[in-house]
């Protein structure tokens, strides 16, 4: 079984607490000598990373000689906040966290692939699908906590006699989201990595390049897709009806 270096690793330090944990659940790995596959491991790679630059970047703040780390997290920051005031409105600060961390986590996801010995792990459909439903319910949360049970009438349309029909359109149309969050992600980084692979497999010195070029653009451009889209929802669900 194909592995990656630090899937490998993953597996031989954890292999056996990972099985009990399945066992628990009442699940079971396809091959019990290595229950984690390569996209959980990587993103387990992007969180450890994620965690200590935080924490580098916690530890060194400073208002008078502020770190390069430091201005690239304000300028992070400060980007979220004019887009998400924006779409949301001035209540935008209270889900900046979350975007933010989204945003962060999708792009480190999504550039990983770019490293020898790492793959992207937002080419698995699994990992675009957890973003999809952690986002879903987070708005869908936020929706009931802005507007209480108002937040279903606005499912029902302002035509009472219309109201089953539209409650079952709008349902359809929610659940739509997940594939649309999902697919969207997966596919473009899916491909991504395959033409990488193709031309590197063919053309070895000098072309490739220009794919991680693209690559990285893709990159950049789907998850500013997949958070303004986040956004995008969060504002009309936490939006008051008048």
């Amino acid at each position: 079984m194909h592995q990656l270096p630090v899937t490998a690793l993953l597996n031989h330090l954890f292999a056996s607490p990972v099985n009990a944990l399945l066992h628990l659940l009442g699940l079971h790995a396809a091959h019990a000598e290595a229950p984690i596959p390569d996209y959980v491991a990587m993103q387990i790679v992007v969180v450890v990373f994620l965690t200590i630059v935080f924490l580098v970047t916690r530890a060194s703040l400073s208002v008078d000689k502020p770190g390069a780390l430091q201005h690239v997290f304000e300028g992070v920051y400060d980007f979220m906040d004019g887009q998400s005031v924006e779409i949301i409105g001035h209540e935008n600060k209270r889900y900046l966290s979350y975007l933010i961390t989204l945003g962060l986590f999708i792009l480190c996801s999504n550039l990983l692939g770019l490293i020898p010995f790492f793959e992207t792990p937002t080419g698995s459909a699994a990992v675009p699908l957890g973003c999809a439903i952690v986002t879903w319910c987070y708005y869908q949360m936020h929706g009931l906590r802005a507007n209480g049970l108002g937040y279903i009438k606005h499912f029902m349309g302002p035509v009472w006699w219309l109201s089953p029909l539209m409650l079952l359109i709008e349902i359809f149309s929610h659940l739509a989201r997940l594939m649309s969050l999902t697919i969207r992600l997966y596919a473009n980084m899916f491909a991504g990595d395959m033409v990488t692979l193709i031309f590197f497999s063919l053309i070895p010195v000098g072309v490739p390049v220009l794919f991680l070029g693209l690559h990285f653009g893709v990159a950049l451009i789907q998850t500013f897709i997949f958070v303004v889209l986040a956004m995008v929802y969060l504002g009309e669900a936490s939006a008051h009806a008048h």
